[in-house]
């Protein structure tokens, strides 16, 4: 990688002097109304909210808090704290009063910014009482000192700090699927080198357009929206809710969209509910027609503008990824760590291959341990864990790759397939080892099934347990309908089983009647299956369900 990294703090100045009335964030207020902001605007919020900062005398590089779902003020205050000189913790707005709590105090923050909130009610009890807060707007009520008070107290800073490229930037609390999160450091360097290695393999530039709805306190977002936008100068777009997310997404009209598996899955289920699968399929056979449904259904949609189109977080069917290769959106896979800031593989544009995440970026290595893990050296690493040198320690070879916990294997090309975790391998009675994630992802590929957990440690034969497609819950205690959907699924079930090994062949489909959901504890917030949480669930069943010696069973 270069050394003439372009840092975030020195692009947004640039921005500020040479295009000052080009609108950087449209931000939805609510009631289908927008507010948009421009450069100057934006970094002259920033300057006043950095003068606060400056005037409650914090110890240098202190760390304060960033609480909220998207918005453009989530993205101004982490520009004030930087600019006062401090380090951002962005926090997930979907927490439980101690995750909050133990994050807060674990990083020993000095301030927290209270953002757009939903169920506040029900975590503030998680921000601690003597914590110094600052309402941003668009947050619920509070009594809290409130943002536009504060702008209207401060003039804007004058001068125009910047940061040393090692110096700490923020600190992303790792979501993880078990135990309590980690503080992963990120440093202004890892930041920028991912952006300037993205942008150079996208040919990223002021003209694209993305809209903000993953969690900015998450890596994938803040690396391709957040420090992209700062650093390339493009325009960005924040959703209001899930309820209007369609409408955000066609205002926006990206040109970079980038999603999770989960919600490109109901994407295609949302498309299935307008135009049954087979249907479709028939219709994009048809020449004359083809194209004129691909068109309809990706304007439908909000995505016919879309030039990179890409999925991470977490493995996604290859059937999916080929259904919208199909469609006429190229889906690229691409993956990444908090531990790398997410700058680690990407499909490239031409060279796919499904099932695969693709090749390392720019100035990233990569190798199979003899264990078969995934080890991966990239300038964007992090400087380690918070209070955990140990652990940091036991993160990285003696050569300097961190180890993923992941289990991959390379290409002739230098192509990347993730095969699953290392820890999630369970064992069978009969000794055996299974990786979970491979089977999933084969499961999935039914319009039936949204989400599914495939486990059996210590049983002779693996299970699934699985949640139906979210059109179809409504009608889950329909008797009828349940004949219908067993049917189809006892023949998916065999299919698939019918690719696997004997000992990864599952004995049962368990339909379950919970919506697994983040803010009950069974999803990350970038909607990936805890499975210690839905194991445990569902554990006091599976005596019962085993000995049912049915394949598809269903939870009452």
């Amino acid at each position: 990688m270069s050394a003439d990294l372009r840092l975030q703090l020195e692009r947004v100045y640039h921005w500020e002097k040479n295009h000052p009335d080009r609108i950087q964030f449209t931000q939805p207020v609510g009631g289908g109304v927008v507010k948009e902001m421009t450069w100057k605007q934006v970094v002259d919020q920033a300057r006043r909210m950095a003068a606060y900062l400056r005037a409650q005398d914090f110890p240098e590089k202190s760390h304060i808090a960033i609480f909220s779902k998207n918005t453009a003020y989530w993205i101004i205050a982490d520009l004030a704290i930087w600019m006062a000189g401090h380090v951002s913790i962005p926090l997930y707005p979907t927490l439980a009063p101690d995750t909050i709590k133990y994050i807060l105090e674990h990083s020993e923050s000095k301030m927290v910014f209270v953002g757009k909130l939903d169920g506040f009610e029900g975590m503030k009890a998680g921000l601690p009482d003597d914590l110094p807060k600052v309402a941003m707007p668009l947050s619920p009520k509070t009594d809290y000192k409130h943002w536009d008070e504060i702008l209207k107290e401060n003039e804007p800073i004058s001068d125009s700090p910047t940061r040393d490229s090692e110096d700490m930037a923020t600190m992303v609390y790792t979501s993880g699927s078990t135990g309590r999160p980690k503080g992963v450091m990120v440093s202004f360097k890892a930041m920028a080198a991912s952006a300037q290695g993205v942008g150079s393999l996208l040919q990223i530039h002021e003209g694209d357009r993305m809209l903000s709805y993953l969690p900015l306190a998450h890596v994938l977002e803040r690396m391709l929206v957040e420090t992209h936008s700062l650093i390339y100068g493009f325009k960005v777009f924040f959703a209001e809710s899930l309820t209007t997310f369609v409408e955000d997404l066609r205002r926006a009209s990206p040109t970079l969209f980038v999603s999770v598996p989960r919600l490109w899955l109901k994407f295609q289920l949302g498309v299935f509910k307008n135009m049954p699968a087979k249907k479709l399929a028939f219709l994009l056979k048809i020449p004359i027609l083809s194209g004129i449904v691909r068109k309809k259904v990706l304007t439908k949609l909000g995505l016919q503008n879309v030039r990179f189109a890409g999925s991470g977080s977490a493995p996604i069917p290859p059937e999916l990824i080929q259904w919208y290769n199909d469609l006429g959106l190229e889906l690229l896979e691409a993956y990444g760590m908090s531990e790398n800031f997410a700058f680690s593989h990407c499909s490239k544009p031409g060279m796919a291959r499904v099932g695969f995440v693709g090749n390392v970026y720019p100035g990233v290595e990569h190798k199979i341990s003899e264990e078969g893990e995934i080890l991966v050296k990239s300038p964007a690493t992090m400087m380690g864990y918070y209070k955990l040198p140990d652990k940091s320690a036991e993160s990285f070879t003696e050569d300097g790759f961190l180890k993923t916990g992941d289990r991959g294997e390379i290409d002739e090309k230098g192509r990347l397939k993730i095969t699953g975790r290392v820890k999630e391998l369970f064992k069978t009675s009969k000794g055996k080892y299974v990786a979970p994630a491979p089977i999933e992802n084969k499961l999935l590929v039914s319009p039936l099934l949204e989400a599914a957990c495939v486990a059996g440690s210590g049983h002779p034969q693996p299970h699934a347990v699985v949640m139906l497609a979210e059109d179809l819950r409504p009608k889950q205690k329909d008797a009828s309908a349940r004949i219908g959907w067993e049917k189809e699924l006892v023949a998916h079930l065999d299919a698939v089983n019918a690719k696997l090994d004997h000992h990864e062949q599952m004995q049962f489909i368990a339909i379950v009647n919970d919506v697994w959901s983040i803010e009950d504890g069974f999803l990350t917030p970038t909607m990936k299956i805890k499975r210690n949480v839905v194991e445990e669930t569902y554990k006091p069943h599976l005596e019962t369900w085993y000995g049912k010696k049915a394949k598809v069973i269903w939870m009452d």
